[in-house]
Protein backbone atom coordinates (compact mmCIF):
# COMPACT_ATOMS: atom_id res chain seq x y z
CA UNK A 1 0.00 0.00 0.00
CA UNK A 2 2.94 2.38 1.06
CA UNK A 3 4.85 1.92 -2.69
CA UNK A 4 1.29 2.73 -4.57
CA UNK A 5 0.91 5.91 -2.50
CA UNK A 6 4.87 7.18 -2.85
CA UNK A 7 4.23 6.08 -6.35
CA UNK A 8 0.82 8.35 -6.58
CA UNK A 9 2.67 11.85 -4.92
CA UNK A 10 5.65 11.52 -7.21
CA UNK A 11 3.52 11.31 -10.44
CA UNK A 12 1.43 13.86 -9.43
CA UNK A 13 4.25 15.78 -8.54
CA UNK A 14 5.97 14.97 -11.96
CA UNK A 15 3.11 16.32 -13.87
CA UNK A 16 3.26 19.61 -11.63
CA UNK A 17 6.76 20.09 -12.95
CA UNK A 18 5.72 19.35 -16.36
CA UNK A 19 2.85 21.71 -15.82
CA UNK A 20 4.51 24.67 -14.83
CA UNK A 21 7.75 24.05 -17.18
CA UNK A 22 5.08 24.20 -20.22
CA UNK A 23 3.09 27.01 -19.03
CA UNK A 24 6.08 28.96 -18.71
CA UNK A 25 6.88 30.82 -22.12
CA UNK A 26 9.48 33.61 -21.53
CA UNK A 27 8.80 36.82 -22.72
CA UNK A 28 10.71 39.51 -23.90
CA UNK A 29 11.40 41.56 -21.15
CA UNK A 30 13.18 38.70 -19.72
CA UNK A 31 15.45 38.40 -22.42
CA UNK A 32 16.60 42.21 -21.17
CA UNK A 33 20.37 40.64 -20.13
CA UNK A 34 20.38 38.13 -22.87
CA UNK A 35 19.70 35.56 -20.44
CA UNK A 36 16.93 33.42 -22.13
CA UNK A 37 14.95 32.96 -25.47
CA UNK A 38 11.43 32.61 -26.05
CA UNK A 39 8.95 33.55 -28.70
CA UNK A 40 6.15 35.86 -27.08
CA UNK A 41 2.43 34.84 -27.43
CA UNK A 42 1.65 38.83 -27.30
CA UNK A 43 3.67 40.53 -29.99
CA UNK A 44 2.69 43.75 -31.46
CA UNK A 45 0.48 44.44 -34.24
CA UNK A 46 2.62 44.61 -37.45
CA UNK A 47 5.75 42.67 -36.10
CA UNK A 48 7.66 40.20 -37.77
CA UNK A 49 5.72 37.21 -36.16
CA UNK A 50 2.30 38.70 -37.11
CA UNK A 51 3.77 39.70 -40.84
CA UNK A 52 4.49 35.69 -41.05
CA UNK A 53 1.45 34.25 -39.78
CA UNK A 54 -0.60 36.69 -41.83
CA UNK A 55 1.20 34.75 -45.18
CA UNK A 56 3.73 37.67 -45.77
CA UNK A 57 7.20 36.44 -44.27
CA UNK A 58 9.84 38.94 -45.19
CA UNK A 59 7.64 41.41 -45.87
CA UNK A 60 8.66 44.65 -43.76
CA UNK A 61 6.50 47.47 -42.56
CA UNK A 62 6.77 51.00 -42.54
CA UNK A 63 6.73 52.18 -39.38
CA UNK A 64 7.93 55.24 -37.42
CA UNK A 65 11.02 53.52 -36.00
CA UNK A 66 14.04 52.27 -38.43
CA UNK A 67 15.77 48.91 -38.07
CA UNK A 68 19.46 48.45 -36.82
CA UNK A 69 21.95 46.20 -38.32
CA UNK A 70 24.37 44.15 -37.21
CA UNK A 71 28.26 42.92 -38.18
CA UNK A 72 28.30 39.08 -38.07
CA UNK A 73 28.54 37.00 -34.99
CA UNK A 74 27.89 40.60 -33.19
CA UNK A 75 25.59 42.51 -31.05
CA UNK A 76 27.70 45.17 -30.72
CA UNK A 77 26.10 48.50 -31.85
CA UNK A 78 28.17 50.89 -34.81
CA UNK A 79 27.76 54.37 -35.39
CA UNK A 80 25.16 53.86 -37.97
CA UNK A 81 23.29 52.25 -35.30
CA UNK A 82 23.72 54.53 -32.45
CA UNK A 83 23.00 56.99 -34.79
CA UNK A 84 19.57 55.30 -35.74
CA UNK A 85 18.43 54.57 -32.33
CA UNK A 86 18.93 58.59 -31.60
CA UNK A 87 16.72 59.07 -33.88
CA UNK A 88 14.36 56.38 -32.74
CA UNK A 89 14.75 58.12 -29.14
CA UNK A 90 13.91 61.48 -30.35
CA UNK A 91 10.48 60.06 -31.86
CA UNK A 92 9.53 57.98 -29.14
CA UNK A 93 10.46 61.26 -26.98
CA UNK A 94 7.82 62.78 -28.97
CA UNK A 95 5.10 60.45 -28.44
CA UNK A 96 5.19 59.18 -25.09
CA UNK A 97 1.52 57.29 -25.11
CA UNK A 98 3.15 54.34 -27.40
CA UNK A 99 5.24 51.21 -26.47
CA UNK A 100 7.63 49.38 -28.47
CA UNK A 101 8.41 45.61 -29.25
CA UNK A 102 11.89 45.14 -29.83
CA UNK A 103 12.86 42.24 -31.95
CA UNK A 104 16.22 40.41 -32.55
CA UNK A 105 16.98 38.62 -35.58
CA UNK A 106 19.95 37.03 -37.01
CA UNK A 107 21.09 35.36 -40.28
CA UNK A 108 20.92 31.97 -40.62
CA UNK A 109 24.21 30.69 -39.82
CA UNK A 110 24.60 28.90 -36.57
CA UNK A 111 22.66 26.88 -34.41
CA UNK A 112 18.98 27.58 -33.80
CA UNK A 113 20.11 28.12 -29.96
CA UNK A 114 22.82 30.58 -30.78
CA UNK A 115 20.94 32.62 -32.73
CA UNK A 116 17.96 32.62 -30.23
CA UNK A 117 20.46 33.78 -27.78
CA UNK A 118 22.29 35.81 -30.10
CA UNK A 119 18.89 37.78 -31.30
CA UNK A 120 18.44 38.16 -27.67
CA UNK A 121 21.73 40.06 -26.81
CA UNK A 122 20.90 42.44 -30.45
CA UNK A 123 17.47 43.48 -28.64
CA UNK A 124 19.15 43.80 -25.60
CA UNK A 125 21.65 45.87 -26.86
CA UNK A 126 19.27 48.29 -28.57
CA UNK A 127 17.14 48.16 -25.40
CA UNK A 128 19.90 49.41 -23.29
CA UNK A 129 21.30 52.22 -25.81
CA UNK A 130 17.67 53.27 -25.86
CA UNK A 131 17.45 53.29 -21.92
CA UNK A 132 20.39 55.64 -21.68
CA UNK A 133 19.03 58.16 -23.76
CA UNK A 134 16.13 58.62 -21.78
CA UNK A 135 13.66 56.17 -22.94
CA UNK A 136 11.59 54.65 -19.82
CA UNK A 137 12.50 50.69 -19.59
CA UNK A 138 9.20 50.18 -18.59
CA UNK A 139 7.93 50.99 -22.21
CA UNK A 140 9.92 48.60 -24.12
CA UNK A 141 9.76 44.56 -24.33
CA UNK A 142 12.20 42.71 -26.06
CA UNK A 143 12.02 39.52 -28.06
CA UNK A 144 14.64 37.08 -29.90
CA UNK A 145 13.01 35.41 -32.96
CA UNK A 146 17.23 34.00 -33.87
CA UNK A 147 17.05 32.94 -37.40
CA UNK A 148 13.32 32.52 -37.77
CA UNK A 149 11.59 35.40 -39.39
CA UNK A 150 14.45 36.62 -42.30
CA UNK A 151 13.38 39.38 -44.72
CA UNK A 152 15.61 37.73 -47.20
CA UNK A 153 16.23 33.74 -48.47
CA UNK A 154 19.27 33.96 -50.32
CA UNK A 155 22.57 32.29 -49.02
CA UNK A 156 24.41 35.41 -50.12
CA UNK A 157 26.45 38.11 -47.69
CA UNK A 158 23.64 40.93 -49.19
CA UNK A 159 20.76 38.77 -47.99
CA UNK A 160 22.34 37.59 -44.27
CA UNK A 161 23.20 41.72 -43.54
CA UNK A 162 19.07 42.16 -44.19
CA UNK A 163 19.13 39.47 -41.37
CA UNK A 164 21.17 40.61 -39.26
CA UNK A 165 18.97 43.11 -37.56
CA UNK A 166 17.18 44.50 -35.00
CA UNK A 167 13.01 45.76 -35.57
CA UNK A 168 10.74 47.87 -33.90
CA UNK A 169 7.34 47.47 -33.12
CA UNK A 170 5.29 50.44 -32.30
CA UNK A 171 1.90 49.68 -30.08
CA UNK A 172 -0.71 51.81 -27.72
CA UNK A 173 -0.31 52.19 -24.33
Amino acid sequence: MKRWWVAGVMAVAFLGVVAAGCSGKKKGSELEGGQGTGLSDESLTGGSLALAQSGRPGAADSGPLRDIYFDYDSFDLDDTSRQTLQENATWLKDHSDVRVEIEGHCDNRGTVEYNLALGAKRAAAAKNYLVALGISRDRMTTISYGEELPLCYEETEECWSRNRRVHFVVGGN
